[in-house]
């Protein structure tokens, strides 16, 4: 890591499923940090869900608004970061985002993520006649992405509280540099 970097607030990233959102919370509150989601954030500007945007704006408008969160997040402090699971695809975010924050990845297998989001009528881009399939080959091409965190764990075979307090760890460790 970068000695001149200064570490301000903690991002979560990974594909959808893996448990940014819970997990951020818990690390939030454990730290004494506010909690955001890009996702949510994104839903209250606009007034509407993530599947309703890609239904009426397409993917193309969403990634524009995930570029608009990630630029306003820049500028504040105290943070955890919950990142939608396609936003570090943009370099630049992946950037902004490491300018200010640790970026931790969470990592789970396709078929663990199948297992947790398969109920889930929320996920647009899962709407697929072979969702698992779909998932394997999302994964793939955001793996390079994913892989760019400062951090990668795993959320496979912990418990939320254990893959939390990893992540804490890491944020008390790296913001202390």
């Amino acid at each position: 890591m970068n000695d001149a970097r200064h570490i301000h607030n903690l991002t979560l990233v990974g594909f959808m499923g893996v448990g940014k959102s819970t997990v951020g919370r818990i690390a939030a509150e454990q730290l004494r940090l506010n909690f955001v989601d890009t996702d949510a954030l994104i839903e209250s500007r606009l007034g509407m869900s993530v599947a309703d945007i890609f239904e009426r704006e397409g993917e193309a408008a969403f990634r524009q608004y995930e570029r608009q969160e990630v630029a306003q997040l820049a500028g504040q402090r105290g943070l955890v970061i919950a990142a939608g699971g396609g936003l570090v695809m943009d370099p630049a975010n992946l950037a902004s985002l490491k300018s200010h924050s640790l970026v931790v990845c969470l990592w789970a297998a396709p078929e663990t993520i199948w297992e947790r989001v398969r109920d889930q009528s929320h996920r647009p881009l899962l709407r697929a006649p072979d969702p698992q399939a779909k998932i394997r080959e999302m994964l793939a091409a955001r793996a390079p992405a994913y892989h760019q965190a400062d951090v990668l764990i795993g959320s496979d075979l912990r418990s939320v509280k254990e893959v939390a307090q990893h992540v804490v760890q890491h944020f008390i460790l790296k913001s202390k540099q």
